[in-house]
């Protein structure tokens, strides 16, 4: 086994959501202080629907937001937004798109980062699944969890759209339900420890 360096091992949060989603995220970042330590990557369940989450979210944020490019640099402190059409992976600490794997019916993209994530990411790893339709990500949790993540549900009762949710919790790989203020309080927790944790210590899933 080789020991993990000291780049890119700070935490990366997949924020996965859909239908009901923007309110979620809004509410999250807006209890997010700039300075987490973390990369905030907001996978949005959509297909063909061109978003305009990197213009709207900046309201909301004193982080950067920026949508996704080939090859843009995963940082801490700023917030991604994945593109529509695509499947997104990380790979020596950058963004990779590549089409999307299923463009009928409803899209795996949240599965497919988490499980890019878990294969690729050497620091801790954060998997928020908020409001939404479909079951995308759950099939990827326990995957997370295996790996050392820490995986969060936003609370059913504080969502517009529950399906996703009610998938991510019958997986039994959830860790913790909350409200989107919660979720955020907590990934600053994890943050915060984070940081204390010496990087050398922590041996590489490679």
């Amino acid at each position: 086994m080789r020991t993990k360096i000291a780049a890119n091992t700070f935490p990366v949060v997949c924020v996965g959501g859909s239908a009901g989603g923007l309110d979620a995220y809004i509410r999250l970042l807006r209890n997010l202080p700039p300075d987490t330590g973390a990369a905030i990557v907001i996978v949005n369940h959509l297909r063909i629907v061109a978003t305009r989450l990197h213009e709207i979210l900046p309201r909301y944020t004193e982080m950067p937001v920026a949508l996704i490019t080939e090859g843009l640099l995963l940082r801490p402190n700023h917030v991604f937004i994945i593109p529509e059409q695509r499947d997104l992976h990380v790979r020596n600490g950058e963004f990779r798109l590549k089409p999307i794997s299923k463009p009928r019916g409803l899209p795996d993209v949240i599965t497919v980062f988490l499980r890019s994530l878990a294969r690729h990411w050497r620091g801790r790893i954060i998997a928020v699944i908020v409001s939404g339709y479909d079951g995308d990500g759950a099939a990827a949790l326990c995957g997370i969890k295996d790996v050392g993540g820490i995986t969060i549900a936003q609370k059913l009762d504080t969502a517009g759209q529950p399906d996703m949710l009610e998938s991510a919790i019958q997986s039994g790989c959830i860790d913790f339900i909350l409200a989107p203020e919660d979720i955020a309080r907590e990934i600053v927790r994890i943050g915060r420890r984070a940081t204390d944790e010496c990087p050398a210590t922590i041996r590489c899933r490679c």
